[in-house]
C-alpha cells in the first residue's frame, strides 16, 4: 500500500489520547484568559482586534500557499465584511474572497459543517479563476491529484491523494465524522488536528485545499471555546511552513497520529500566545492614540495609523523619511520636521543617523511595533 487512504483501516486514525491531556489543560486555559481580556476592552478596541487577527490569517494563510496579498486591501476588505467603516478601497478577487472566508466562518463558527459551506468557501477563495474546472465544488479531474516538489525535470511526489471519483464518498464521511465526533466530544485539540490532516489527506478541491482545511481547524477550536478570536492558527504555521509540510508529509505514512497531534498542539499553544500579543497591542494602541492624537497633524496621524495597520511586525526595517514622505505625498522638508516634532513630543524614538535614520513606536507587548 503506498497511500493512506489505501490502507485497509483508513480512516480510523489512532493516536495515545491521555498523551495529549496537557495540550487540551492549555487550550482551555488559555481561551479563558483571551474571553476575560475580551471582557475588559471597549467594542472599538475588539473590531479593531476581529479586523487584525481576521486581516493576518487571510494574508497568512494565502503566504503559506504562496500567494501575497496586500495588507491595506486586506483589512479594508476585512472591514467590509465585518460591517465596520472602511476607506474605499478597493481590494482583488483574491484578497475579497479569502476574506469573505474568513469573516463567513467568524460569523458561522457554531453552525455545523456542511458541504454547502464548503462548496461556497472554495467559490470564494477562487474567486477570479479562469483555470479551474470546477468552482464551488469538487474536483472531478480524472489526473491524479499530487503534491510534487523539486525540479520540473525531476519531480518528487510527496503524496497523492484519493482519485477524484472517490471524493463525494470521502467528504461524505469526512462532514459526518467532523459533526458527529463534535457532539460527542472528542477532545478539542485532537478533533480539531484530525479534522485538518483528515481533509487534507483527502484533498478534495482542485485548488484551495489548505486554506479551507487551516480554516475548518480555526472552526473546530472556536467551536469549543465558544468563542472565534481565541487563536490565530495560519500567522503562527507561516513563520515555519516548511515544519508545517513536513509535519503533514509524515502524518501520510502511518494511521498512527501522535507526531501530528505533537506538532498541532503546540502550533494552537503558539497561536494562542499570538492572539494575546495582539490583545496587548490593541489596547496599548488606544492608549497611544488617547495620549497623542490632539497633538498630531493631519499627516502625523495618517501615518501613526499606517504603522499600527501593520500590526505586531510593523514595518520592515523601521519608518524612514521616505516612507513618510510616500504615504503623506508632502515634501522632504515637511516630512523631516513632521518627525522630528513625533520625536520630541515621545511618540516615535529615532534610531540610526543620516539616510539610516529610522523611527519606531515603543515596545508593545514584547514586540517591536516599528
Amino acid at each position: 500500500m503506498k497511500w493512506i487512504w489505501e490502507h485497509k483501516d483508513w480512516p480510523n486514525f489512532t493516536f495515545d489520547q491521555d498523551r495529549f491531556s496537557k495540550f487540551e489543560i492549555e487550550f482551555h486555559r488559555n481561551a479563558g484568559l483571551i474571553i476575560g481580556s475580551l471582557s475588559g476592552i471597549t467594542t472599538d478596541e475588539i473590531d479593531d482586534l476581529r479586523v487584525a487577527i481576521l486581516s493576518n490569517e487571510a494574508i497568512d494563510t494565502s503566504r503559506i500557499e504562496g500567494e501575497i496579498l496586500d495588507r491595506d486591501s486586506v483589512q479594508s476588505s476585512i472591514r467590509k465584511n465585518l460591517g465596520l467603516q472602511t476607506d474605499g478601497r478597493r481590494a482583488n478577487p483574491q484578497e475579497a474572497g479569502i476574506s469573505q472566508m474568513l469573516v463567513n466562518l467568524y460569523k458561522t463558527y457554531s453552525e455545523p459543517l456542511t458541504q454547502e459551506k464548503l462548496f461556497n468557501w472554495h467559490a470564494m477563495i477562487v474567486n477570479g479563476r479562469a483555470d479551474l474546472e470546477v468552482i464551488g465544488g469538487y474536483r472531478i479531474h480524472s489526473d491524479p491529484m499530487q503534491i510534487v516538489s523539486g525540479r520540473l525535470d525531476r519531480p518528487k511526489v510527496f503524496y497523492e491523494a484519493p482519485p477524484s471519483s472517490r471524493i463525494p464518498e470521502e467528504m461524505k464521511s469526512f462532514i459526518a465524522w467532523y459533526n458527529k465526533s463534535t457532539e460527542e466530544g472528542l477532545p478539542t485539540m485532537i478533533h480539531a488536528a484530525i479534522a485538518h490532516l483528515y481533509f487534507e489527506l483527502i484533498h478534495p478541491f482542485e485548488d484551495g485545499n489548505g486554506r479551507i482545511g487551516r480554516a475548518i481547524a480555526e472552526k473546530s477550536l472556536a467551536l469549543a471555546a465558544k468563542q472565534p478570536l481565541v487563536t490565530s492558527l495560519s500567522s503562527v504555521i507561516e513563520l515555519d511552513k516548511k515544519a508545517y509540510y513536513q509535519a503533514l508529509e509524515k502524518a501520510n505514512g502511518s494511521l498512527n497520529i501522535n507526531e501530528w497531534l505533537e506538532y498541532f498542539g503546540t502550533k494552537v499553544l503558539e497561536a494562542q500566545k499570538h492572539v494575546q500579543e495582539l490583545i496587548t497591542f490593541v489596547i496599548a494602541k488606544a492608549k497611544f492614540l488617547q495620549q497623542f492624537d490632539s497633538k498630531l497633524n493631519e499627516r502625523q496621524k495618517k501615518v501613526i495609523l499606517r504603522i499600527f495597520r501593520a500590526g505586531l511586525d510593523g514595518f520592515q526595517g523601521g519608518l524612514s523619511a521616505e516612507n513618510y514622505i510616500r504615504i503623506t505625498q508632502t515634501s522632504r522638508a515637511t516630512a523631516t520636521r513632521d518627525l522630528q516634532e513625533l520625536v520630541e513630543m515621545g511618540a516615535l524614538k529615532r534610531e540610526g543617523k543620516l539616510r539610516h535614520t529610522r523611527y519606531y513606536l515603543d515596545r508593545i507587548g514584547g514586540t517591536q511595533a516599528n
